[in-house]
């Protein structure tokens, strides 16, 4: 399985133009013909297209420059050069391209088969034939062809996903997106078991889909690139909704957790906070029966009013409560979804 690669650097050049073509008609019975040579051809393009079966940027790790095709010069008898080949680069949905440079954005490439021409080829160089004037009858030159752009670019994925799990590591985002998708992310019993974004689709009775992102646990500076820090906060950005994972045996600080993971997405970007999102109160498994009810109700307490019907309380390892969970997400994700077709 190809390594989860999310940012690369990459030097790009189109192919130069094909020079221009010195020639003379050499024909029975015209021993001073005029000049026939025929133009270059045009250099190739550096062309990113957004491939939905390429999940990685990894082709980018080990390969670093990327040349397409010079075009080939003129001939005589006015026969104009092959154009250069351009070079099609295939990068995943969600690819952000900016200038290597300058930090200028040139494109987002969010829509499969969307196209993206980062370096232009050149034009390819006139020929003789292009010179010739009542005074000039037969030039001895053409033009050589243009050179093709060049740059340094800088890709960078941001996961496209419909609900993006945010929570602090170990509270159980990755066993709940192995237990309501196909997914199978690494788990284990100790902080940052994930260290690449996960994707899985939940399919619901009724044909309802969506997908889901599960990605690096957070902690507190994490919008300063603590820990995974952006690693994690880059791939928030695409999501439609959020959900807050909190663990509920950590009562004494629930509802500051849910607090300084808002403080954390805020600090990154504060249009994170804007988006729509849900609270999951996870390992509900762990009280005991007895005691359960009255706790839960006693921690939904804790959090402001406006809240509380936005919390769910869930087991990601039995299954309990997901079901709820899972219906009220898709009714988010399609008020969502409405209001982007509306705008």
């Amino acid at each position: 399985m190809a390594r989860f690669v999310d940012q690369a650097k990459i030097y790009v050049k189109a192919g130069d133009g094909g020079s221009g073509c010195v020639s003379f008609r050499r024909e029975k019975y015209v021993p001073r013909g005029g000049p026939d040579g025929g133009d270059g051809g045009d250099g190739g393009d550096v062309i990113l297209i957004a491939d939905p079966q390429i999940h990685t940027l990894y082709d980018f790790y080990h390969q670093v420059h990327f040349y397409a095709e010079n075009g080939k010069p003129g001939m005589g008898k006015r026969m104009k050069g092959k154009d250069g080949e351009d070079l099609l680069l295939r990068v995943p949905l969600g690819t952000v391209v900016r200038d290597g440079e300058t930090g200028e954005l040139l494109g987002d490439l969010i829509h499969p088969g969307q196209t993206l021409i980062v370096a232009k080829g050149g034009k390819g160089g006139r020929g003789n034939a292009h010179f010739a004037t009542p005074t000039r009858q037969a030039p001895k030159f053409a033009e050589k062809g243009q050179p093709g752009e060049e740059r340094w670019l800088i890709l960078e994925l941001k996961l496209i996903a419909d609900v993006g799990l945010v929570g602090f590591p170990n509270v159980g985002k990755s066993t709940l997106l192995s237990k309501i998708t196909s997914a199978k992310p690494k788990i284990a019993d100790y902080p940052f078991t994930t260290l690449q974004p996960n994707l899985g689709v939940v399919f619901l009775n009724g044909g309802e889909t969506f997908v889901v992102a599960d990605v690096p646990g957070l902690i507190e500076g994490a919008h300063k690139g603590l820990g995974l820090g952006h690693e994690f906060l880059r791939h928030i950005e695409r999501t439609r909704v959020l959900l807050y994972v909190l663990d509920i045996t950590r009562e004494e600080t629930l509802n500051q957790d849910f607090t300084n993971l808002q403080r954390e997405l805020f600090l990154y970007n504060p249009i994170l906070l804007k988006k729509d999102f849900l609270i999951a109160f996870n390992k509900v498994d762990t009280l005991k029966r007895e005691e359960r009810e009255e706790k839960i109700e006693r921690l939904k307490g804790l959090f402001n009013p406006e809240l509380r019907n936005r919390i769910y309380v869930i087991s990601a390892v039995t299954g309990e409560g997901l079901k709820d969970l899972l219906y009220a997400l898709v009714q988010l994700i399609n008020k969502v979804r409405e209001s982007e077709v509306i705008s």
